[in-house]
């Protein structure tokens, strides 16, 4: 089995956590100042929905990615593929990021299951 190499995943990320982060210090100056002046939080509602709506960004981008290696490996076998070498770039990228959507999985119920265990 191959290894992970995070810092190419998280470099083919970057675009996407640019703009999350650029979203969301948006909503936080919007928040601020639509509220009272004490208030430096936004709600929970607004975190639960981006946070939603980012990982469900994620999974579609990397099911689009796994879709265009397979029709690329059916195109190869069908002996219609120009680029050898794009469709194997290909290839690889799309197992990176599947290697990495699979990373976030598990800390993400690492971190659930870690929060479950704590007392009340």
């Amino acid at each position: 089995m191959t290894a992970f190499l995070p810092v190419e995943a998280l470099a083919s990320l970057s675009p996407q956590a640019q703009a999350m982060v650029a979203g969301t210090g948006a909503q936080v100056l919007h928040a601020q100042a639509d509220s009272m002046p004490g208030a430096s939080s936004i709600s929970s509602e607004a975190v639960a929905a981006s946070f939603g709506q980012l990982v469900s960004e994620g999974i579609s981008k990397v099911n689009g990615q796994l879709i265009g290696s397979q029709v690329d490996l059916q195109r190869l076998a069908m002996g219609d593929a120009q680029n050898l070498h794009q469709i194997m770039i290909n290839l690889e990228e799309s197992r990176v990021s599947f290697q990495l959507m699979m990373q976030v999985r598990s800390r993400l119920l690492e971190a659930y299951q870690d929060i479950m265990k704590m007392p009340i």
